[in-house]
């Protein structure tokens, strides 16, 4: 009797040793999860990098009133509004190698029809036809794509068309960089198809006077007289709001040359080619002595030249070499890996959106939204300190009883519909997934049951 009540002590003992040790392990493993938190309170975690609804800086929205309120322009709201529409729903320039291609197809189809239904036409007369009627379908379908050339007043119309939301866009973006390099402090910028001047705004309202050197680069002579005059709120003798910004038309010709940040924004999509895309992207890649933020609207078009440019860099070779630094993704995608959005065929871009308030015209709501994409390449990513895995946001957020549904982009370079739970994926991950929105990263954990590969 003695020895069996001793065995059940000893074998108390071993329950004991056995369910403190899982205690402690699993106390172990919340707390080497809830690392990747920083200190942070779960609403910011180190992922959290939207912004809440965005205003222009008083001394650019005062600029833009004054100007507007000078200028003669006629229906300036519906202007706007038409011209805003009409850039949002802008497409690429037909490569001449599809328009050759479609040709021979139509020219193929028309002759087997004529063979089908072929009399006694003369051959020559049937090949003129064909001929006319190739060109004439070709008229018909294919997307017509012309420059835009700013004269003074299509400037201010674009002004009211396009200042906040441009602004939002790239301040949106450029957060990214202030929020997880903190240490970043750029003192030089190049901005290519500088407009208004936006990326010199946002880039002051996260920088602020760190920035000695800033070079406003844009082909229209107008365009850069409206973006000085906004700096100088109107007044042609009064000194700039932002110092040490400089307007050109045309890029620094060294090659050795580099900026810290450079930045395009809505410029890609006035590039006539994709050569002529890709060897823009390739010289501003050049110039890059950090980052470099690409800009573009939240359209399938707007995305899938953002994709050309990021083949362009991290895939082919440059014959013109100053800095071999690799390039890497720093923001949106969480990988290096091609774009999984384009791999599984037709669907909705990759694109994220801002809140902010548009300029006070008759019309305007209080509030809008500006949807865009956009891409950030480094020449050194900084080291994940926690050594957490990442993945991006890419659709709003589903907040669900006791679960959250995020759509995301993992750093395999695949699309998952993680469902995210305290019991699968930690407390630390769950609270963190209901705090997080459309655009912003979330610690991956491992794969529940319920999660789904979206290219399965």
């Amino acid at each position: 009797m003695a020895s069996a009540s001793f065995g059940a002590c000893v074998l108390c003992r071993r329950a004991a040793v056995k369910i403190s040790s899982r205690g402690m392990s699993a106390a172990a493993g919340a707390q080497s999860q809830g690392d990747f938190l920083r200190g942070e309170p779960h609403r910011k975690h180190p992922g959290v990098t939207n912004l809440k609804t965005l205003r222009l800086p008083d001394e650019l929205q005062a600029a833009a009133r004054t100007i507007i309120n000078r200028a003669p322009v006629t229906q300036l709201t519906d202007r706007s509004r038409t011209l805003a529409n009409f850039l949002w729903s802008r497409k690429r320039a037909v490569e001449d190698w599809t328009l050759r291609r479609k040709a021979v197809s139509l020219e193929k189809e028309l002759w087997d029809e004529a063979k089908e239904k072929r009399g006694d036409m003369d051959e020559q007369l049937l090949e003129e036809r064909i001929r006319k009627k190739v060109f004439s379908e070709l008229r018909k379908t294919t997307y017509h794509w012309t420059p835009m050339k700013y004269d003074e007043e299509l400037a201010v119309v674009y002004m009211a068309a396009r200042l906040a939301g441009g602004y939002a866009a790239v301040r949106r973006a450029i957060n990214e960089i202030k929020k997880r390099d903190p240490s970043f402090a750029p003192k030089s910028l190049l901005d290519f198809g500088s407009g208004l001047g936006t990326v010199v705004w946002a880039s002051h309202s996260c920088w602020g006077d760190t920035l000695k050197e800033m070079v406003c680069v844009d082909s229209s002579g107008p365009m850069n007289v409206l973006a000085e005059r906004l700096l100088k709120g109107d007044e042609e003798r009064a000194e700039p709001h932002i110092k040490q910004v400089y307007f050109r038309q045309f890029l620094p010709v060294s090659p050795k040359v580099q900026f810290d940040l450079v930045a395009a924004a809505f410029t890609l999509s006035e590039l006539l080619s994709v050569k002529d895309r890709e060897e823009a992207v390739l010289t501003l890649w050049r110039k890059t002595g950090s980052y470099l933020v690409l800009v573009e609207n939240g359209t399938k078009e707007g995305h899938q030249m953002l994709m050309e440019a990021r083949d362009a860099v991290l895939k082919k070779l440059d014959k013109t070499v100053h800095d071999s630094r690799p390039a890497s993704v720093f923001a949106p995608c969480p990988h290096d890996l091609s774009c999984p959005k384009l791999a599984v065929g037709p669907t909705a871009p990759c694109n994220f959106q801002q809140m902010y308030h548009p300029l006070p015209l008759p019309g305007h709501k209080e509030r809008q939204t500006e949807k865009f994409s956009y891409l950030i390449l480094t020449r050194a990513r900084p080291a994940q300190a926690d050594g957490a895995d990442w993945a991006r946001l890419i659709a709003p957020v589903q907040r669900r009883t006791r679960h959250v549904h995020c759509r995301a982009c993992c750093s395999d370079g695949r699309l998952q519909h993680l469902v995210v739970t305290a019991r699968k994926h930690s407390r630390d991950v769950y609270r963190c997934a209901r705090s997080s929105d459309w655009g912003d990263q979330l610690p991956t954990a491992p794969r529940g049951d319920d999660d789904q590969s979206d290219s399965e």
